[in-house]
């Protein structure tokens, strides 16, 4: 079936491209221009698959008659497709940890060995770290900070003595206290941040069990939680150094 289009404008004076056109029923934008044809041009272009066409317009043709506004629906993935993002990434990872506790965590057998002794346990062949360590000695940046109340609570004090297995695969583990995030203007969402393109939100139920991830790609709002990311990154202590200061405030 025939796509529904609608014209929305062009800069040219005499009916030719570039024009921008609206598919009515999806919503798409439709571009069209000058195609982009030379094979050293199409080397340049990041995420271009077989499939995809390249054209070159004029900066005034999107800023003239380029969509202004939109209600943004939320892309929703599961934790299958999340997880692949941590083995696609291209050259940094990093995550914003702001609840009290996870399901997850409580579910795992080093938890309750972290509750019996007060040590987490070195787990470095599981799937996870062993992913971690391929990415960051391929020389990608994987990093955290995580928010931690005061009192802590027990689900923080566990990922604070799990942060040994977090740097020993190469991450840059940090913590911070949640009246310095509050200060730092940091949001309560808890999300990771891919190659500073890609923000992933994590949404969990009451119980902090992790149900969906919510994917943003907009940039203006990619940029948003680059700017968080540098502000937590700049504030927050290295897992170790926070570690001996609350050992301080006992």
């Amino acid at each position: 079936m025939a796509r529904r289009l609608r014209f929305s404008g062009t800069d040219s004076k005499n009916g030719g491209c570039p024009a921008v056109h609206e598919d009515r029923d999806s919503g798409e934008i439709i571009v069209q221009g000058k195609p982009l044809t030379d094979p050293e041009d199409l080397a340049q272009l990041q995420h271009f698959g077989p499939q995809d066409g390249a054209v070159a317009v004029p900066r005034e043709l999107l800023v003239s008659h380029g969509p202004k506004e939109m209600e943004r629906v939320p892309k929703l993935i599961g934790p299958e497709e999340f997880g692949r993002l941590f083995e696609t990434f291209e050259h940094s990872a990093w995550h914003l940890e702001t609840r009290g506790g996870y399901a997850s965590d409580r579910e795992d057998d080093g938890y309750a060995e972290f509750l019996a002794t007060g040590t987490a346990p070195m787990d470095l062949d599981s799937d996870w770290c062993v992913n971690i360590r391929r990415q960051t000695e391929a020389g990608k940046y994987v990093g955290r900070v995580r928010v931690v109340d005061d009192p802590p609570t027990e689900g923080q004090l566990f990922l604070l003595s799990y942060a040994r297995c977090n740097t020993a695969t190469g991450e840059d583990a940090r913590n911070l206290w949640r009246e310095d995030a509050e200060r730092a203007h940091l949001p309560t969402e808890d999300f990771w941040l891919f190659d500073s393109r890609l923000v992933a939100i994590l949404r969990f139920d009451d119980d902090d069990v992790f149900h969906d991830v919510e994917i943003i790609t907009e940039p203006a709002e990619v940029l948003r939680y680059c700017q968080i990311r540098d502000a937590a990154v700049h504030t927050a202590l290295p897992y170790d150094q926070f570690a001996a200061q609350l050992a301080t405030r006992k």
